[in-house]
């Protein structure tokens, strides 16, 4: 039997209201039996029993982090759900629950916003997290902010941990994210595999905690650039780092993309984002299965390319 949609073809945020849109988001938001108390009060309540609690905040702002021409509503969820859960993969636990805060022009179609908790829903499912609240208003442009929370069985992963002998590891496909962009950024809409996976991250969710289990010394996730990040592990733990750049395989995708646009693909791995691999660093003998070595950790500072300072862009900047 055909379910009827909740609001009329065309309807607005504006025609349906703040509460009106609040109880049709709710119902596609199931919850885990770890929420003592979900949406709908001025707090959620959650059950701890183990481990330790961690807690990340991202924002997507359009227009400089998506654009709706570019990504359906679904896609836009699926990618606001998939930076912030990769951020606690990247500590090497796992998300649990988040909340939601969603500005958007009044003009904008309600079914946009139901399509966007579907998306978003859709991607907290492939980790078993539950969104447990949020917030509704006006702005000139749509904004999304997101607080997860998560759960770490063993010590959270940090950055700061990475010491001389260690290997740099990398989990997750990179660089087709960066790809994808481009082609968009070009009016395009092929390679097609890039341009889905820039509209739909796949982080790899179960390598972050299968690496603490491991024994990984610093860990981070690939949000603003490989070299950018591995920046911040050198930085945080002190050390330097020598990136390989034999060590990746480019995709043919990106090899194509590099052609058409007169780019080299090799800078799409290097210096790309919004993919959410996961990059850490190991004993050089214990690297789990899945990871690919890319590097090597020695005293020092900064971050080198096949020895030698890198002259492109490391990654996204923000300002």
């Amino acid at each position: 039997m055909a379910v009827s949609p909740p609001f009329p073809p065309g309807a607005t945020l504006a025609d349906v209201g703040e509460f009106g849109l609040i109880a049709e988001l709710t119902r596609l938001f199931p919850q885990g039996e770890h929420v003592l108390v979900g949406p709908g009060d001025d707090a959620a309540v959650l059950r701890v029993r183990t481990g330790h609690v961690v807690v990340s905040t991202d924002l997507m702002v359009e227009g400089r982090h998506f654009r709706r021409d570019w990504a359906s509503a679904e896609d836009v969820g699926h990618r606001a759900a998939a930076q912030n859960l990769s951020d606690i993969n990247a500590m090497g636990g796992r998300a649990t629950s988040l909340t939601v805060g969603l500005a958007a022009p009044a003009d904008v179609e309600a079914q946009w916003a139901l399509d966007f908790a579907r998306g978003f829903a859709d991607e907290c499912a492939l980790v078993g997290a539950s969104v447990v609240g949020g917030d509704l208003t006006r702005a000139d442009q749509v904004v999304v902010a997101v607080t997860v929370l998560g759960a770490c069985t063993v010590s959270p992963v940090l950055r700061s941990g990475a010491a001389p002998g260690d290997v740099l590891a990398l989990h997750g496909r990179q660089g087709w994210a960066a790809g994808g962009l481009a082609v968009l950024g070009r009016g395009f809409r092929s390679p097609r595999v890039l341009v889905e996976a820039y509209r739909r991250p796949a982080p790899p969710y179960d390598a972050g905690p299968a690496a603490a289990e491991a024994g990984a010394t610093a860990m981070i996730d690939v949000s603003d650039g490989l070299l950018a990040e591995t920046a911040h592990l050198a930085s945080a733990s002190g050390v330097a780092i020598d990136v390989r750049s034999d060590s990746f395989e480019v995709p043919e995708p990106l090899h194509a993309v590099g052609a058409a646009l007169g780019a080299d693909p090799l800078g799409f791995v290097l210096s790309g984002g919004d993919d959410h691999a996961l990059l850490a660093t190991f004993p050089a003998d214990a690297v789990p299965g899945g990871w690919t070595v890319v590097g090597e950790v020695a005293s020092g500072e900064g971050v080198t390319v096949d020895g030698a300072p890198y002259e492109g862009p490391a990654g996204w900047t923000h300002f």
